[in-house]
C-alpha cells in the first residue's frame, strides 16, 4: 500500500470514526457505501485489527480503534497543516527570499523594492545581505542568494536581469575645489587631480568601469587612496585629501561641506541590474522580479 493511498484510507477511517454511520460518512466522502466499506476492510486488514463494530443498528469504535483515532488525529492535522505550508511557498505567499545588494542600491533600490514586496507578500521572511557585485554572481551561480542588486551589464547566459537604474556619475569635492568652479566637468579635468576611490578588493567592478571610461578619453587617474566604504571615501575627501567619483544615487547623503558636480561626458554612467537564475521556478523569486520590474517601469513613464 502506497503512503497516498494509506492516507485516504485513514482520512475515510476519521469520516467514519465521526459520523458513526457508514452512509452519511460516504456521502461526506462522495463514495459508494461498498467503497466505504471496502477501504475500513483494507486498512483494517493492514494494521492487523478491527476498528469498528458493526450491527445492523449501529456502528462504535473499538477500544482499539478509538486509541487508533487519537493517536492520528494529531499527526494528520500536522499532515495537512504541512501541505497547506508547502501550497503557500508554491505559491510565493510564504517562504524565504534572499535578497543581495551592493553599496549603490543601499540607498534606495533595495530598500524600495523590499518595501513594496513586503507590502504584497507579507507572509515570507526576507534576508537581505550586503556582496559586491561579483560575489553575487558567485553566490547566485551557487544557489545561496536568490536576487541580487548589482552593477550591470549582466552578460552570463545563466542568468536573467532587468536594469533598474542608470546613473550619472559625478566628482564629489571639498567645496571650494576648482572643480566646483568650472563651467562643466569633464573627464580631462581630472586628469592631474588626486583621486580617492574604493578598494579593488570592494569595488573591483565599478572600478573596472571607471578605468575603462577614462581609459576611452586618454586619462588615466591618479588614485591615491583607496578605501573600503563609501564613509571611508567621502571622510578622505572631506580632509582635503583629493575628489572621488560617485553615481548620483549617493549623492543626497553628502555632507554640508562637500559638493557634487555631474561629468558631463557621454557614457558617463553606472548601471544597476536586479538579477536572479534564470532557470528559478521559485514563485517568490518571479513574483519579486516582477515588482522590481512593474516599479521601474512606473516611474519611467
Amino acid at each position: 500500500m502506497s503512503n497516498l493511498e494509506g492516507l485516504d484510507l485513514i482520512r475515510s477511517f476519521f469520516v467514519v470514526a465521526e459520523e458513526l454511520n457508514f452512509r452519511r460518512s460516504a456521502e461526506r466522502l462522495h463514495l459508494d457505501q461498498s467503497a466505504l466499506t471496502r477501504r475500513i476492510q483494507k486498512l483494517e486488514h493492514s494494521v492487523g485489527f478491527a476498528l469498528f463494530e458493526r450491527t445492523t443498528r449501529e456502528v462504535v469504535l473499538t477500544p482499539a480503534g478509538r486509541a487508533y483515532y487519537n493517536d492520528n488525529r494529531r499527526l494528520l492535522g500536522d499532515y495537512d497543516r504541512s501541505v497547506e505550508a508547502a501550497r503557500s511557498i508554491s505559491a510565493g505567499h510564504s517562504g524565504t527570499l534572499t535578497v543581495a545588494y551592493m553599496t549603490f542600491a543601499a540607498v534606495e533600490l533595495m530598500p524600495q523594492a523590499v518595501a513594496a514586496y513586503r507590502r504584497q507578500r507579507p507572509h515570507v521572511a526576507l534576508r537581505l545581505r550586503y556582496v559586491r557585485t561579483q560575489g553575487q554572481k558567485i553566490l547566485l551561480a551557487n544557489g545561496e542568494i536568490d536576487v541580487g542588486f548589482m552593477l550591470g551589464p549582466i552578460e552570463h547566459s545563466d542568468f536573467g536581469s532587468v536594469t533598474v537604474s542608470d546613473e550619472k556619475l559625478c566628482i564629489v569635492a571639498r567645496q571650494g575645489h576648482r572643480l566646483l568652479d568650472l563651467p562643466e566637468v569633464r573627464a580631462e579635468d581630472l586628469a592631474e587631480e588626486a583621486v580617492i576611490l574604493g578598494d579593488t578588493a570592494e569595488w573591483e567592478f565599478y572600478r573596472w568601469r571607471l578605468d575603462d571610461l577614462f581609459g576611452q578619453n586618454g586619462v588615466a587617474l591618479d588614485v591615491q587612496f583607496q578605501a573600503s566604504t563609501s564613509i571611508a571615501i567621502l571622510g578622505l575627501v572631506r580632509a582635503g585629501l583629493g575628489v572621488t567619483i560617485l553615481p548620483e544615487c549617493l549623492i543626497p547623503a553628502l555632507h554640508s561641506d562637500l559638493q557634487a558636480r555631474e561629468i558631463r561626458q557621454e557614457g558617463f554612467s553606472i548601471e544597476t541590474c536586479l538579477a536572479w537564475r534564470r532557470d528559478s521556478k521559485l514563485k517568490t523569486v518571479l513574483d519579486f522580479v516582477d515588482i522590481v520590474a512593474g516599479a521601474t517601469e512606473a516611474q519611467a513613464r
